[in-house]
């Protein structure tokens, strides 16, 4: 990637509300250049979406989940697949609360869930759900969970860390 395009997603990465005019003078370029470069970016898929971070407590949740899922295995790879998506289709259709639900590998497990909840009963309801698609194997879901009301934080949820490196890298890959 170009300098400009890695140093354009960085400060959107800070706040996705800053206009073309904001990102030309911050970037050093014309607002048609940074114009052009947002569409381009957006047109080949490197940013997908303009969103925000919330403060989840305020909004009422609670409990921040990752929940592991691990093929049994009397079902085979295929049939897990199709049993996965139909399960992310319903918790759609039923509001659950999922915020991404991806396959992987790591510590036995075939899929990683991260949910937030109103309270530990509506994280039950989730973990039912699963297990409604997967059998009531209990070796097959497990969880972390996270209290969101915790005082001590190690790190908050924010990208601008991920914006400082891509500026640095931008800035590094110069010739």
């Amino acid at each position: 990637m170009k300098e400009v395009e890695l140093k354009l997603i960085s400060e959107l990465l800070k706040s996705s509300k800053k206009s073309d005019r904001e990102l030309a003078k911050i970037l050093g370029v014309s607002q048609p250049t940074a114009t052009r470069t947002r569409s381009k970016l957006e047109k080949e898929g490197y940013i997908k979406e303009y969103t925000l971070i919330p403060d989840f407590v305020k909004l009422g949740f609670e409990i921040l989940a990752i929940t592991f899922v691990k093929r049994p295995k009397d079902v085979s790879a295929a049939e897990f697949e199709r049993i996965m998506s139909m399960g992310q289709e319903i918790a759609q259709k039923k509001g659950r609360k999922s915020i991404l639900a991806l396959r992987g590998i790591g510590m036995g497990y075939d899929v990683a869930v991260i949910s937030i909840h109103e309270d530990y009963a509506s994280f039950l309801k989730v973990i039912e759900g699963i297990r409604e698609f997967l059998g009531s194997d209990a070796q097959t879901i497990q969880s972390f969970l996270i209290n969101l009301k915790d005082e001590v934080q190690y790190r908050a949820l924010t990208f601008s860390h991920l914006a400082d490196y891509l500026k640095e890298k931008a800035t590094s890959d110069k010739p």
